[in-house]
């Protein structure tokens, strides 16, 4: 989920623990994926309920002190 689909989700009135919820389901998704080959059966982490959210508060934040909302 990029920064910019956050924003716009958010701006439609999800809220960020939600939003959390879907960008965690989605990036985990995507780290399973990479994991899936032999050769990078180590690389990547899954992130916790706590990281997501923090990842999205911290865009919706810069998103606001950007634009003075």
């Amino acid at each position: 989920m990029m920064r910019n689909e956050i924003i716009e989700k958010w701006k439609q009135g999800l809220s960020k623990e939600l939003l959390a919820k879907m960008y965690k389901r989605q990036y985990n998704q995507q780290i399973k994926i990479i994991r899936s080959s032999l050769e990078n059966r180590h690389k990547g982490k899954y992130i916790t309920n706590y990281e997501a959210l923090n990842y999205v508060e911290n865009v919706i934040y810069k998103y606001i002190r950007i634009n003075k909302i």
